[in-house]
């Protein structure tokens, strides 16, 4: 029986390197994957994944509304698909996630996530809570804080690089606009 996986960390931990790594080694074996992004983000470009490394690869673009799993019911008849992979899957719905469940267990397709728990407030985006609720594996990447210690949370950050603590849930940028930290550091927003 295929599952859910849900690798999850704060900012610049590898998630999306991490994606394209299974991608590739499916690919290799001549196995076909089935690759998503959140259409909101066009920071590499609409439709494509790209890691800080300088990897990247195509993607299909979704949006709130759309319906993952018949997506994927339709590429599957097109051509198997052995693995369906989700890039920056904090943005998911919760019925989309419900959907990538349904992928696992009607399609017997494993689904692997990649995304943030947890945004600038320290708040879990609806994509987190679901997949943390419903995932058959968690695991935490890790990345280091400014001091040295797992970094665990986000800052968002303005123009003068201080840190912002209100504002939308979703706001897309790259290191320009938040930095990983620990959550001592978090609560004091500090940044080096």
């Amino acid at each position: 029986m295929a599952k859910v996986y849900y690798y999850y960390s704060a900012m610049n931990a590898g998630k999306s390197t991490l994606l394209l790594q299974s991608s590739y080694n499916y690919r290799e074996r001549g196995m076909h994957t089935l690759l998503f992004t959140p259409a909101l983000d066009t920071r590499a470009g609409a439709g494509l994944i790209r890691s800080r490394i300088g990897l990247e690869a195509e993607a299909t673009a979704f949006g709130p509304d759309d319906n993952l799993l018949a997506l994927v019911r339709t590429a599957h008849a097109a051509q198997a698909v052995s693995c369906v992979l989700v890039d920056e899957a904090q943005f998911l719905q919760k019925a989309q996630v419900r959907q990538l469940t349904d992928i696992a267990d009607e399609l017997n397709i494993p689904v692997l996530c990649y995304g943030l728990r947890t945004d600038f407030q320290g708040h879990l985006f609806e994509g987190s809570q679901w997949l943390l609720a419903w995932a058959d594996d968690l695991t935490e990447i890790k990345t280091i804080c400014h001091c040295g210690r797992k970094a665990t949370m986000v800052l968002r950050l303005d123009a003068a690089g201080r840190p912002v603590r209100e504002g939308a849930q979703i706001e897309i940028g790259g290191n320009d606009r938040y930095v990983s930290v620990c959550r001592h550091h978090f609560r004091q927003g500090l940044v080096k």
